[in-house]
């Protein structure tokens, strides 16, 4: 019998992927009563930022959908703060 020599290939060496931004995580400290929204489905919800050079400020941001005290959220960016929702 005659034997089989196995060729390997050469192994491709895939390119290194650049991990893409997808910003702050930040963790809820506080959510407002009051909502907002054409049909109230926006929250406000104090932000402590725990990561990035705004590491430990707080700020307000507003949050759609479901949102509870102690849950993180990725913030795309902590420069910004949202005004206070102030009843008419």
């Amino acid at each position: 019998m005659a034997e089989e020599t196995k060729t390997q290939k050469p192994t491709e060496e895939k390119p290194q992927q650049v991990s893409q931004f997808d910003g702050y995580l930040a963790e809820v400290v506080d959510v407002a009563p009051g909502r907002t929204g054409i049909y109230g489905e926006i929250k406000q919800a104090m932000c402590k930022v725990l990561e990035g050079k705004d590491k430990g400020r707080v700020i307000r941001r507003n949050v759609l959908g479901i949102i509870e005290k102690g849950d993180i959220i990725r913030l795309p960016d902590t420069s910004r703060e949202d005004r206070k929702i102030m009843a008419r």
